[in-house]
């Protein structure tokens, strides 16, 4: 019998590679022969960076760059076993949560670290790149970031531009004479969960500007120096982004990211599992483990626990998930690939304990899980 075991992180608790050793101890108590295989997933949103270097053998480095209100920080981004591929989450450099409530800013916000990032990964050798661009603090469409990479973005009169957002209602020419040459040599994979266009009632600055401090008069200059850099963009580097579907994520880095980098925009879970090859550890398998921290109504939307159970239907293997907890509707996903669901807790118990016990309770909840499993087969083969 072969398991593919492909759980993500539960949120707060435990590792999606802790999550999974757990399941391996559990299933090995009651099935000492099978073929175990584990694959932690993630998708693309918290935990990915960590996931994604356990699971290659990688590491997590870090790097001094500039935050989204111009301060100096330290982010990490992480360095994959295979030696080519980084990633870097722009939360960590350009996030919401690195700037004090009272000092939302979408106006001057800026992802210069972001790019920042990038560079150092180019220095330590890589030129394949996975960016998660959820939780940004900013609406510069990637300008910053573009600024950082040797992109000059400038004014009527030849002057660079100032950082933030609503200076690209004066952009007037974008010179990429100086881009840094090995971003030419490299491929970026974004991880883009929004359909968003960059401007308009449904864009980038309307959807997401007000969680970014943008008041009504800031979100209508935001969205009218977004429609400038669109036009210019269009006009100097023959790329249309103010209407595709996922430009406006991350206040237009998504946008910003197709016309400097070529960027491919595409699920997060689907980079996830490409990159851990998922397809190929389920050929051959009987059943696959998958679980998050709280499976529920909101797991549909393609979070891991669904995309792992999409991959499996396509080879009609049954998908158990084992989570840290079930919350309202948590049924729905029984019309998404997954058969059955429980949860660890073993009996009352607060939050705390829960996540302080998450090793032995995994463990010992897929242990029942295989028994239940094992019991059904012998009933139902009997008929």
């Amino acid at each position: 019998m072969k398991i593919v075991i492909a759980p993500q992180t539960f949120k707060g608790s435990i590792s999606a590679l802790d999550v999974a050793n757990a399941m391996r101890d559990g299933v090995s108590r009651v099935v000492e022969e099978a073929e175990i295989v584990l694959v932690p997933v993630a998708d693309g949103g918290d935990g990915t960076l960590e996931t994604l270097v356990d699971g290659s053998g990688g590491e997590i480095r870090t790097v001094q760059v500039t935050g989204p209100l111009g301060e100096a920080r330290n982010a990490s981004w992480g360095a994959l076993g295979d030696g080519s591929t980084a990633i870097i989450e722009m939360a960590r450099t350009s996030g919401l949560a690195l700037v004090p409530p009272t000092q939302l800013n979408p106006l001057i916000t800026t992802t210069y670290g972001l790019g920042e990032a990038i560079t150092a990964a180019f220095d330590d050798g890589y030129r394949r790149f996975i960016i998660g661009i959820g939780g940004s603090a900013t609406n510069d469409a990637g300008a910053g970031m573009a600024q950082a990479l040797g992109v000059r973005l400038l004014d009527q009169n030849g002057v660079s531009l100032p950082s933030g957002g609503s200076a690209l209602a004066r952009l007037s020419r974008i010179d990429l004479t100086d881009l840094d040459t090995r971003a030419r040599e490299s491929t970026f994979l974004v991880a883009c969960d929004v359909n968003n266009p960059l401007t308009g009632p449904e864009g980038a600055s309307a959807i997401y500007g007000p969680q970014k401090g943008a008041t009504p008069d800031m979100i209508e200059e935001l969205d009218a120096a977004l429609t400038n850099f669109a036009e210019v963009v269009k006009r100097d580097i023959g790329v249309e982004i103010n209407d595709l579907a996922g430009s406006g994520a991350a206040g237009g880095l998504g946008g910003g990211f197709v016309a400097f980098l070529g960027a491919s925009l595409r699920a997060g879970v689907d980079i996830v599992l490409d990159t851990v090859d998922l397809d190929s550890h389920l050929k051959g398998a009987d059943l696959v483990l998958t679980g998050e921290g709280s499976l529920d109504s909101q797991t549909i939307y393609r979070k891991a626990p669904i995309g792992v159970a999409e991959r499996a239907a396509a080879r009609d293997i049954p998908v158990v998930a084992i989570n840290g907890s079930l919350g309202d509707e948590y049924e729905i996903v029984h019309q998404h690939g997954i058969h059955a669901a429980t949860a660890i807790p073993s009996g009352p118990m607060s939050l705390e304990e829960a996540s302080e016990r998450a090793a032995d309770l995994i463990s010992d909840c897929t242990q029942e899980t295989m028994r239940m499993l094992m019991v059904g087969a012998r009933v139902f083969g009997k008929n």
